[in-house]
């Protein structure tokens, strides 16, 4: 229990933390609302699992050992992020959205998509479950089931996270009404991916 709670501790701070999904999650709640709250957290709640399944079945030990493949993986991370600040950046917060019920649920997959891939191709998601999941497994008892908890402890702790800052974000935008205050924040926002997504690339070519 004691390691658990160490492990709870670790990793909010962690989480608390804004990285490029954070930022995506509250830039995307400001300009669509609450309809953007369930589709975005759930993106975050799938990348996250598909990034701790995929290190748990082996995918981190092949990246560890492939160069070229953990190149590519990153370089998606970085290429996709700053495709959504470019595309956020330009975004029309204003824009009327029409009422068909195909359309919402198009509006719906695209922000699940974006926080999906986000979060499941940042790197740091899959050297966090390979590096930092570990140090609290004790090899003498049953390895699975240590796994399972402290995995699954991750993902509600993942996001809880999110869902705040969504809500938080949502809340925010009830006082940001003016399209020009709305405008700088996707601005900002966009910016802030752009940046994520370059300093990425950045990192990758100085090694």
């Amino acid at each position: 229990m004691e390691i658990w709670f160490t492990f709870v501790l670790v990793s909010t701070l962690i989480l608390v933390i804004p990285g490029p999904t954070i930022i995506l999650v509250v830039s995307q709640s400001v300009t669509h609302g609450k309809k953007s709250t369930v589709p975005l957290v759930a993106g975050v709640l799938l990348g996250d699992f598909t990034a701790m399944a995929a290190s748990l079945l082996g995918l981190g030990a092949l990246m560890a050992t492939s160069a070229a493949l953990f190149t590519t993986f990153k370089w998606l991370g970085a290429l996709y992020l700053i495709y959504l600040g470019i595309k956020l950046f330009f975004d029309r917060p204003n824009q009327q959205q029409s009422d068909e019920i195909g359309a919402t649920q198009k509006s719906s997959r695209s922000l699940l998509s974006s926080s999906f891939i986000v979060t499941a191709l940042n790197p740091k998601s899959i050297a966090f479950f390979v590096t930092f999941l570990p140090q609290f497994i004790n090899p003498t008892q049953p390895v699975v089931s240590q796994l399972t908890l402290f995995g699954s402890t991750f993902l509600v702790l993942a996001t809880i996270n999110a869902a705040l800052y969504a809500i938080f974000a949502v809340q925010l935008k009830q006082y940001i009404r003016r399209a020009n205050v709305q405008k700088w924040v996707n601005r900002c926002g966009g910016s802030t991916l752009i940046g994520a997504g370059i300093f990425t690339a950045r990192m990758i070519q100085a090694k």
